[in-house]
């Protein structure tokens, strides 16, 4: 399937039946090259050790079936990829299964690997997981090791986790964060306080998310966020610049897809003048996001304004830069964000709430996630 580049297994202190996990390839795994699923980096070296993520998985006991598929060069939404394949999403398959990290979603939706790590610079694992149906947590900047992560060097970028269920979401974050406190992520959450910022969103999108939060009583309010408009172009502005830096000495080489070609050459030409813009809106956004949870434990918004479109209609060149209007904001300022699969009235379809949480507390991210998850499953 396209959900995967290369296929193996890969264990150390793993039972029979051990839990599995499939690594997205912008992440190094030993014995296999790093090629960010594009052809200009196909013929890469192999990876001489393991990131640590990789090997703290090992350590934990966790089965290792293979690389991820994803947008090339994680630098994109669509994941439409000529080079490797377009994975599927398992929510609809004529729908786009998101970006970047949308091999790891879609293996995770399609029950071929309980959990899959991806990568989140601008929503690349909250986005996918949303469009696919299944849980992403994207944790608090800098918490997770990046080292063997590409790009190498990186402001925003976070490795993140995919499953179809909190608890293994819990269980990968224990295996790759030393620091991690899986009594506190597990613990009763039903008397802290949701704060819920007014966004643009479809309808049935927002009374998705409206009737999670109700149905499992917190207490809420909500909030404005002044600057959160502004944070989605000044994430946008680094990602082109910090992208450019890392992978812009590959434009001659004649390997890269054309969606690619052309975002590349138009990151060359951000401006000093957009980046210190974008870090004043940086520093805005970041003390605002903290001033509102001062009085709230998390926000609670829509993880995307709108379901994905059809494949068909982005080949036709439909843009889905507004799919990430609602978590770039989130890479920006560092807050931890979980995006949780939740009912659509009239479909089969699941919007994705999203959870943000106060820096260093992806805990509490994680506990909400859960009491709302046996919420909506005692409803079902």
């Amino acid at each position: 399937m396209s959900a995967f580049l290369q296929e193996f297994d890969l264990a150390s202190h793993a039972t029979d039946d051990a839990p599995t996990i499939a690594i997205k390839d912008s992440i190094d795994v030993a014995g296999y090259p790093t090629t960010a699923a594009s052809e200009a980096l196909a013929d890469s070296a192999p990876a001489l050790r393991h990131a640590p993520v990789v090997q703290r998985l090992l350590d934990a006991g966790w089965r290792i079936t293979g690389k991820a598929n994803m947008h090339e060069l994680a630098f994109g939404m669509t994941s439409i990829n000529e080079f490797s394949g377009t994975p599927v999403n398992p929510q609809d398959p004529a729908r786009i299964p998101g970006g970047s990290s949308s091999g790891s979603a879609s293996a995770v939706g399609l029950r071929l690997v309980d959990a899959a790590l991806g990568t989140d610079t601008g929503g690349s694992v909250r986005c996918p997981a949303a469009c696919c149906g299944v849980i992403g947590l994207k944790p608090t900047f800098g918490r997770v090791s990046r080292e063997g992560v590409a790009p190498r060097q990186t402001s925003l970028d976070c490795v993140g986790a995919f499953a179809r269920d909190m608890n293994t979401i819990i269980d990968v974050m224990l295996a790759i964060d030393p620091s991690f406190q899986g009594g506190h992520a597990r613990r009763d959450a039903t008397r802290l306080r949701v704060a819920l910022p007014e966004v643009e969103a479809a309808d049935e999108i927002r009374h998705a998310v409206a009737a999670a939060v109700a149905r499992s009583r917190f207490a809420s309010r909500g909030v404005q966020l002044e600057f959160m408009r502004d944070a989605f172009p000044a994430g946008l502005a680094i990602i082109n610049a910090e992208t450019w830096r890392a992978f812009g000495h590959l434009v001659d080489s004649g390997k890269l897809g054309l969606d690619i070609l052309a975002r590349l050459r138009a990151a060359a030409n951000t401006q000093v003048s957009e980046l210190d813009a974008a870090e004043r809106i940086r520093r805005d956004f970041t003390d605002e996001v903290d001033h509102v949870l001062e009085d709230a434990d998390v926000l609670v918004l829509p993880t995307m304004p709108s379901l994905p479109i059809t494949i068909e209609a982005a080949r036709a060149g439909t843009s889905v830069i507004a799919m990430s209007s609602l978590i770039r904001p989130f890479n920006l300022s560092g807050h931890p964000a979980l995006t949780l699969p939740v009912p659509i009235e009239g479909t089969s379809l699941k919007a994705g709430l999203q959870i943000v949480g106060r820096k260093g507390e992806d805990e509490t991210v994680c506990a909400v996630a859960a009491c709302i998850e046996a919420t909506l499953a005692s409803h079902a």
